[in-house]
């Protein structure tokens, strides 16, 4: 147990060290260029403390992190359902593996265009756009953790005559634990990057919102400025919740 914080701290340590360098090479290229277009980190971070003092910045981060949240669990519940169901049944797996492959290959911005079309400008729209683009990902990957699930551990069960809802708990769970938590890694990664496309084109708030903003003005540092913020935020959530979180569900293997 106490390898875990000095593993956190490890963690952190080289991502601090990471960043810095980045800092490094940015103000440094900056300086070289000289141009309005590439800000120095002074810059962006002054444009950062204004937008945060004005209570902008929170608010606009506030309602695209609600939206991430919001995509990101119906995303996880819906596809880990049709990936676990695929993966028992053959025949399921066979009938709708088309429809995975047509999913996957279907291009965001066409299913964030056709629920704004259809359901109109709405935060319901913007959410199933979303969840869209990523369902297909987490059933892929339940799927496949589901094919390779130990059937022992199946029969064990069996004559234990445990329940249904305890061969979930003790039996299904533990296995799928590690590939779910992948998905929900990768996912994270990409709900969040889909949501500022979607604010981007069709909400009158959100970080992408705000890029989209500052783009029609040219302002190079504030758009650096909101997607550092959120950037920070999502990486907070990956470092300190989702790594913990994946190490501690595969302990049990080793």
């Amino acid at each position: 147990m106490a390898s875990q914080p000095l593993n956190t701290l490890g963690r952190v340590a080289w991502m601090m060290a990471s960043i810095i360098s980045l800092l490094v090479v940015w103000w440094g290229s900056a300086l070289v260029v000289q141009s309005r277009y590439l800000p120095s980190p002074q810059e962006v971070f002054s444009v950062l403390a204004i937008e945060l003092a004005s209570g902008e910045l929170l608010f606009h981060v506030a309602m695209t992190l609600m939206r991430v949240a919001a995509s990101f669990l119906a995303a996880m519940v819906i596809g880990s359902a049709i990936g676990i169901a695929m993966g028992k049944r053959a025949w399921a797996d066979r009938f709708f593996d088309g429809w995975l492959m047509f999913f996957l290959n279907l291009p965001a911005l066409v299913t964030i265009v056709l629920c704004f079309i259809w359901f109109g400008l709405t935060e319901v729209a913007t959410v199933l756009a979303v969840a869209i683009n990523k369902i297909p990902n987490v059933a892929v990957t339940l799927r496949e953790g589901t094919k390779a699930l130990d059937p022992a551990y199946d029969q064990l069960a069996k004559a234990y005559r445990f329940s249904r809802m305890k061969t979930l708990r003790h039996v299904l769970a533990p296995q799928l634990a590690p590939y779910f938590a992948a998905a929900a890694r990768s996912g994270l990664a990409l709900v969040w990057k889909i949501v500022l496309v979607v604010e981007l084109l069709g909400r009158s708030n959100g970080v992408g919102f705000q890029i989209h903003l500052y783009f029609q003005l040219f302002d190079v540092a504030a758009i650096l400025a909101y997607a550092i913020s959120f950037i920070v935020v999502v990486q907070l959530i990956e470092t300190f919740i989702l790594q913990p979180w994946q190490q501690s569900v595969v302990r049990w293997r080793a």
